[in-house]
C-alpha cells in the first residue's frame, strides 16, 4: 500500500482538490454499453481489496468532496447519509451529517450505519487506521483510484455508478462531459501558437508539473504548462517563474490571489502580468475530480484563449 504525507495536495483533496500524475488525454469515444449492475456485486478497489456488496447500498458515506459530487451527479444523492466537513456541493450536502475532514470521526460514521463508505486512494494512507476500524465494524469500504487524467475521472464516475446501481446515469454523465470537452478542443485547436501557462495552487507558492491532472487539462485545450519539464506537485521558487515568463497565470485559491500575484517582487516583468492575463479560477471546481471538471476546463480555456470564445 502506498504511504502519503499530509502535503498541500492531500489537504486540497479533502477541501476539494485531487491531483497527482496524468495519463493520456481523454479520447473522444463512445461510452461502452455494458449490462446493468446486478447484486451481489464483487469489485476490486484501488488498494487491491476485493469488495462485495450484497445489495444496492441504501446508506452511503462519502469521505471526500469529489466522490460526493459524483454520487449526486449519477443519481445516488438520496442515499448519501454522511459527507466530509468541506463538502459544499450540491446544495443538499450542507444539511447532511458531517464525518470529519483531515481526521475522520469513526464513531460518527459507524452511528450512521452505512452500507458503503467511499474513500479515496490519495487519503488512504492518512485514513488507514480509521478505515481499518470501519472494516472491523463490518462496514464495506471501497477506495476509488487517483484520477490522474480526465479519462480517469470518467472511469471513477462509471465505477461509482456501478456500485450504486446508477451505471446508466453515470454513462450519461460521462457522455455529456465528452461533448463539452470536444467543443473546447475544437475552439482551441485553431489557435496560432500555444500559450504558456503557470497554474498556482496556493500562495506558498505551490504548482503542478507534468503527470498531473491540471497538466492534462492544459494539454486538452492546446496550452503548455511552463513547469511541464518537472513532475508532480512542485514547491515553486518565485524567481523561476519570472525566468519562465508565462503568458497566462491561473490561480485556484481565491480572487484576492490575483492582486497578490501581480504585486510580487519582480513579477511585473512577467508577460502574464504585463498583459493582465492573471485569472482566478474557482478552486472547488478546478481541483475536484468529478463531473464539474469540464466546467473548470472551460474556465481555463476562456482565460487562456479569450479570443477563441468571441461570438
Amino acid at each position: 500500500m502506498k504511504k502519503w504525507l499530509l502535503t498541500p495536495m492531500l489537504a486540497l483533496l479533502l477541501a476539494g482538490c485531487q491531483d497527482e500524475s496524468a495519463k493520456e488525454p481523454v479520447e473522444n469515444a463512445e461510452v461502452q454499453q455494458e449490462e446493468s449492475t446486478s447484486f451481489p456485486l464483487t469489485v476490486t478497489d484501488a488498494l487491491g481489496n476485493e469488495v462485495t456488496l450484497e445489495e444496492d447500498p441504501g446508506r452511503i458515506v462519502s469521505l471526500v468532496p469529489s466522490n460526493t459530487e459524483i454520487l449526486f451527479a449519477v443519481g445516488a444523492g438520496d442515499e448519501v447519509v454522511g459527507v466530509g466537513d468541506a463538502d459544499n456541493y450540491p446544495e443538499e450536502v450542507k444539511s447532511i451529517d458531517k464525518i470529519g475532514g483531515l481526521e475522520l470521526n469513526v464513531e460518527k460514521i459507524i452511528s450512521l450505519t452505512p452500507d458503503l463508505v467511499i474513500a479515496h486512494e490519495m487519503v488512504a494512507g492518512t485514513f488507514e487506521g480509521a478505515l481499518e476500524q470501519l472494516r472491523n465494524a463490518g462496514i464495506t469500504v471501497y477506495t476509488v483510484n487517483d484520477a490522474i487524467s480526465i479519462r480517469d475521472v470518467q472511469d471513477t464516475i462509471i465505477d461509482i455508478g456501478k456500485l450504486t446501481a446508477e451505471e446508466e446515469n453515470a454513462k450519461e454523465v460521462v457522455s455529456n462531459m465528452n461533448v463539452k470537452i470536444e467543443n473546447l478542443r475544437v475552439k482551441t485547436a485553431s489557435v496560432e501558437t500555444k500559450k504558456s501557462v503557470y497554474v498556482e495552487i496556493d500562495s506558498s507558492p505551490f504548482s503542478v508539473g507534468s503527470g498531473t491532472l491540471m497538466d492534462n487539462m492544459l494539454k486538452e485545450i492546446n496550452a503548455t504548462n511552463v513547469l511541464g519539464d518537472q513532475e508532480g506537485w512542485i514547491q515553486v521558487d518565485p524567481e523561476s517563474i519570472v525566468s519562465l515568463n508565462p503568458e497566462v497565470i491561473l490561480s485556484t485559491y481565491g480572487e484576492e490571489s490575483v492582486a497578490q500575484i501581480k504585486d510580487r517582487n519582480g513579477w511585473n516583468t512577467v508577460t502574464a502580468v504585463e498583459t493582465n492575463q492573471v485569472a482566478a479560477i474557482d478552486g472547488d471546481i478546478a481541483t475536484r475530480p468529478g463531473p464539474r471538471l469540464v466546467d473548470a476546463l472551460e474556465l481555463f480555456a476562456k482565460a487562456i484563449y479569450p479570443d477563441a470564445f468571441q461570438e
